[in-house]
């Protein structure tokens, strides 16, 4: 986003959204008439995005109920979405784009068309492996990566990310889904889909600058803590169990040692290690293992710790991963990071869930 849309965005504005349709590479059309939508964002799914639209059934003489057309441009056979939110500057309007999603569903309901839409990985977790799927010996694990989602997804890498050999003691019979989250425990990496439809890899890190500084009270903002809290899903200590190319079985162990954990290791949540342990036999190497130990700790930090809820005017330059600053409920210039959102497509409050970063 423009300087200028940023600065718009803190206060009252006009909000628009707008869609194509691309089917096989070609443009359908670029005039999807959207009537109201949402977007959903949540880190903790295996498919983070979902956008919910809804379509007058017919405007400006076309109809959009897609009927038996296999080729409609609102059909679930292969269509994709290419949704931009637009931030009215007066002059002229800034369009951001947020993303392509293959349309899972159509449903037509009296004077209005109903779109649901899923993130790109929606491509991968329907994609079974007809037969079980091993690394070669002399694959590595961008090269498995790239075996297991290409062409449905282009990957690009971080320059950070070292890539190693796979171990071709490791299958797996059906999930691509499951694949993906071995090889990024064994890489300490995480994934995700950019907007121009790239599947990138890089460190998992919980590092980098907020974006926004969010303050209660300030533009409609509110802060609010969430209501619950819950032993279960709590570590303090994380095994990663890896073999060597003879069978060897070596491990990795991290302990929660950051003092404002409320589940540090020998702290007062328990002053016994409480172990999560994990398998995984693309680790070949003890340095592999005990980065993974602490990767999968940063993991459940996340499922654990402890979140806040924020409802503000709609941002609409902000993803789920992004870093912002809040001040409120108690906090003050607090590091967090966005763990799930909504972003409504029309004139609306945001909700975004942000956990507080240690």
């Amino acid at each position: 986003m423009s300087d200028e849309a940023l600065a718009v965005v803190q206060g009252s504005y006009t909000l628009d959204a707008r869609a194509e349709a691309w089917l096989d590479g070609e443009l359908l059309t670029d005039a999807v008439p959207i009537g109201d939508g949402s977007e959903t964002r949540d880190r903790s799914l295996a498919i983070p995005e979902s956008v919910s639209l809804t379509i007058p059934r017919r405007d400006r003489g076309v109809t959009w109920d897609p009927g038996a057309d296999i080729g409609h441009p609102l059909a679930s056979y292969g269509q994709q979405l290419r949704i931009d939110v637009g931030v009215n500057l007066g002059s002229h309007t800034e369009w951001i784009n947020r993303g392509w999603y293959p349309i899972t569903e159509c449903e037509a309901d009296g004077d209005t068309v109903t779109v649901t839409a899923a993130g790109l990985l929606t491509l991968v977790d329907e994609a079974k492996l007809v037969t079980p799927f091993q690394p070669s010996a002399t694959d590595t694990l961008a090269s498995t990566v790239r075996a297991l989602v290409e062409p449905a997804l282009t990957c690009q890498f971080d320059g950070a990310l070292a890539d190693v050999l796979a171990s071709d003691s490791m299958s797996w019979d059906s999930e691509r889904m499951d694949a993906l989250s071995d090889i990024a425990t064994a890489w300490s990496a995480d994934y995700y889909v950019t907007e121009d439809a790239i599947l990138y890899w890089e460190p998992l890190t919980d590092d980098g600058a907020p974006v926004l500084e969010l303050t209660d009270g300030v533009s409609g903002t509110v802060v609010q803590w969430t209501a619950s809290t819950t032993r279960d899903g709590a570590f303090n200590c994380v095994i990663c169990q890896g073999e060597l190319a003879d069978g060897t079985q070596i491990q990795g162990v991290a302990y929660d040692t950051d003092p404002n954990s409320p589940y540090m290791y020998g702290g007062p949540f328990n002053p016994f290690p409480v172990p999560y342990t994990e398998a995984n036999s693309l680790m070949t190497t003890v340095d592999m293992c005990r980065k993974a130990a602490a990767t999968t700790l940063l993991r459940l930090r996340r499922q654990a710790g402890r979140t806040l809820s924020v409802t503000m005017i709609p941002h609409p330059g902000l993803v789920a991963g992004d870093i912002v600053s809040v001040t409120g409920a108690g906090l003050r210039r607090a590091r967090c990071v966005i763990e799930s959102l909504s972003l409504p497509y029309s004139p609306s409050e945001q909700n975004l869930t942000v956990r507080v970063l240690s």
